[in-house]
């Protein structure tokens, strides 16, 4: 691999650091739940405004800690919001069948749990078979 090195008035890209309009993570971590509410689309705005029930409650609880290192936080919790304490958390969310391990991202704020964790896998199908349509009888035989 080639080195990057820095040309003459050329200045390498820095990753930049994510805000969410226009507040960084830090910023958002220090804000209330009411005036983290403001800053989120209409629908995560609702789900604070309503509340926690005691399952949501629980996974938040254990999700607000310092991240912990070893096996993840198994939960079936998929409708939980994405705060910004929880970044850097590793969560493993129920698909229905396993347990799928996500890492919890500043990009992920105001989103669901589910929303990484896909339920349904995608099948591909082969052509129709003999016998599908009328004119499938007229076709040759692989």
């Amino acid at each position: 691999m080639a080195k990057r090195t820095k040309k003459k008035g050329v200045e390498l890209r820095k990753k930049r650091e994510y805000t969410l309009r226009g507040r960084s993570v830090e910023e958002l971590k220090a804000m209330s739940l009411a005036q983290l509410a403001t800053l989120l689309p209409a629908r995560a705005r609702r789900s604070l405004k309503r509340g926690f029930n005691e399952e949501q409650m629980h996974l938040v609880e254990k999700l607000s800690g310092p991240p912990k290192v070893g096996r993840p936080i198994r939960t079936h919790c998929r409708d939980v919001l994405v705060l910004p304490k929880f970044v850097g958390q590793r969560v493993a969310v129920f698909s229905g069948k396993e347990f799928k391990e996500v890492e919890i991202r500043p990009e992920m704020i105001g989103h669901y749990l589910g929303e990484f964790c896909l339920t349904r896998r995608f099948e591909k199908h082969s052509g129709p078979g003999v016998g599908a349509t009328r004119s499938s009888k007229f076709m040759p035989l692989k």
